[in-house]
């Protein structure tokens, strides 16, 4: 059945089941992967999804149900489970009803510049990358390639309707080296020419050589360079702090902080899906809105949170058109403004480290922002302005508002990132933080 057709059946088996709101989204779309292990490609897989997700709310009650599958028979399925699990959930503390349209989109955005996908092409760029961090002196290399295609629609019972493609490529690579020496790094892009693998590979390569043979960190404060994939890391723990979900729920430092300072003036953070061909651009959000350029944070002054309609009515303000229909999310964050390049950055440090990557970012107070991250891959030891040695086993373990308030300079180059601990699309640079505190994992 037309996807256009089962949203409108969607949304109108929602109302007449007693929904006072509902949203019907269906996405159709492909993934190719290409994985690779030992310096050598291990599995070519094609994956078809169709999916539709129905949300429904009866006023202040709300529920959201996603299936596999396009059929007549399996849409109205999930209606009627939305109805049901809306009427038997929680009621929110106010009700605000869709916002109505209809809207005009961003022509720019509807479109998806097409990247071929065709294996031998997605193959070469994987042989491409393993060769470059090879070169860089890396022994064996694993990770994946992904290319996705797809095509959304939406609609709302506010008479919000709009259909958006998409397509994109990207490639996540992890190099090894004798003495365990390892270093990963990635490359996205929703337009082709922006897809970089061989510097994927030559990135990674290159700190697998670098932190050969690392010895035991010493645990205390130092001058840490906060490489793109951790800094993506930070900046998108930023993103959602700021969704107004959270604040409310007391899940975020950013809390109470409105027009306040939270991060050193030379940090500038905007949620922009309106960036053509990038890979969090975005016509609308899940209510139908259009979408915009929001400033989070300017010059280090929180400016605002991220909402939908109904955190927007709770909070007194309007939508920044970031639903998620229950939690707002972010898009697409940027970190603008300029800086220094990479090596200007370390020879500035006399007595520092150098951290590459990072994960299992986990918090032990969320509103305070207490966290702590386990280091992984190259963490290089910078002594006098140059790379001496590499050490292992640091974590990092401090406070995500002194960490903002810390940033001394910013690298001159920004990487588009995300992987599995980085989901939202961030455009990040280098990072240099004064006086971060770094422990011992098992402390």
């Amino acid at each position: 059945m037309d996807p256009e057709k089962l949203t409108r059946r969607a949304v109108s088996r929602a109302l007449s089941l007693g929904a006072t709101d509902a949203v019907a989204e269906i996405y159709v779309g492909r993934e190719r992967w290409v994985k690779f292990a030992n310096n050598e490609v291990v599995v070519f897989e094609e994956r078809l999804e169709r999916s539709v997700s129905v949300f429904a709310a009866v006023r202040e009650r709300r529920a959201e149900v996603s299936v596999e599958g396009l059929s007549a028979r399996r849409v109205d399925e999930a209606v009627e489970q939305a109805v049901k699990l809306a009427k038997l959930s929680e009621p929110a503390d106010v009700y605000a009803p869709l916002p109505r349209g209809p809207f005009k989109y961003d022509e720019r955005l509807l479109k998806a510049r097409r990247i071929r996908g065709d294996p031998e092409r997605l193959v070469d760029a994987v042989e491409a990358a393993m060769n470059a961090a090879l070169a860089e002196g890396a022994e064996r290399v694993a990770g994946a390639l992904i290319h996705s295609t797809g095509r959304t629609w939406l609609r709302t019972s506010g008479e919000a309707y709009g259909v958006a493609e998409e397509s994109s490529i990207e490639i996540s690579l992890r190099a090894l080296a004798s003495g365990g020496g390892s270093g990963h790094f990635v490359s996205i892009a929703a337009r082709r020419e922006d897809f970089d693998p061989e510097e994927a590979g030559r990135v990674a390569g290159e700190y697998a050589r670098l932190s050969r043979n690392p010895v035991e960190g010493e645990p205390g404060e130092y001058e840490v360079l906060l490489g793109p994939m951790v800094f993506a890391d930070i900046v998108e723990e930023v993103g959602e702090a700021a969704s107004a979900f959270h604040v409310d729920s007391g899940l975020s430092f950013l809390k109470d902080k409105l027009g306040r300072e939270v991060a050193s003036e030379i940090f500038t953070l905007v949620d922009d899906p309106m960036i053509p061909g990038t890979c969090g651009a975005s016509p609308f959000d899940e209510e139908g809105v259009p979408t915009r350029r929001n400033v989070v944070i300017e010059r280090g002054v929180l400016k605002t949170y991220l909402h939908n309609s109904t955190t927007a009515k709770k909070f007194g303000t309007g939508t920044t058109a970031n639903a998620g229909l229950i939690v707002p999310q972010p898009f697409n964050l940027v970190v603008e403004g300029g800086g220094e390049s990479l090596e200007k950055l370390i020879s500035s440090i006399d007595d520092g480290i150098y951290v590459t990557n990072d994960w299992y970012l986990r918090y032990h107070n969320y509103q305070a922002g207490d966290f702590s991250a386990i280091l992984r891959d190259a963490i290089l030891r910078i002594r006098r302005g140059g790379v001496d040695g590499a050490v292992k086993n640091l974590r990092i373990s401090d406070n995500m508002i002194r960490l903002l308030k810390g940033i001394r300079k910013l690298g001159d180059r920004r990487h588009w990132i995300s992987w599995w601990e980085v989901e939202t699309p961030v455009h990040a640079p280098h990072a240099l933080v004064d006086g971060l505190n770094l422990t011992k994992p098992h402390s």
